[in-house]
């Protein structure tokens, strides 16, 4: 990662910085469908907005789209030997969000990004 925030907990460090995951069904966000934008917990960049978040059942937030093209950054995973994945980070500080797969809703982009809760912060939209 790049700058770190001195406010992460133990747990969020674990994840956005060692590259942890969260136990699925555990995470704030799972079944959380406000609207709103999802912002990176380490430098607040948005990353996902609601209208792209799905319930794919998981057990981890799900979105088909980022906010923008340029809010990712993709890296190879092989940690998993014989199953290569690709890694989803925030293209802004460099912080592990998950993966993203290519199984999401097929009228949509057809990927699924799965990302850890713990990961992520929520920002209500206001209306004007």
């Amino acid at each position: 990662m790049k700058k770190i925030n001195e406010n992460l907990t133990p747990e969020e460090l674990f994840v956005l910085k060692d590259k942890g995951t969260e136990r699925p069904f555990t995470g704030k966000f799972d079944s959380f469908f406000e609207d709103g934008i999802y912002k990176c917990k380490n430098c607040d960049a948005e990353l996902f907005r609601s209208e792209s978040k799905y319930d794919a059942g998981c057990g981890w937030p799900s979105f088909f789209e980022a906010a923008n093209e340029k809010a990712i950054k993709y890296e190879e995973d092989n940690s998993i030997f014989g199953r290569p994945r690709t890694e989803i980070l925030c293209a802004s500080c460099d912080g592990h969000l998950g993966h993203v797969f290519e199984d999401g809703p097929k009228e949509k982009t057809g990927l699924r990004y799965c990302v850890n809760s713990i990961s992520i912060d929520f920002d209500k939209e206001k209306n004007n």
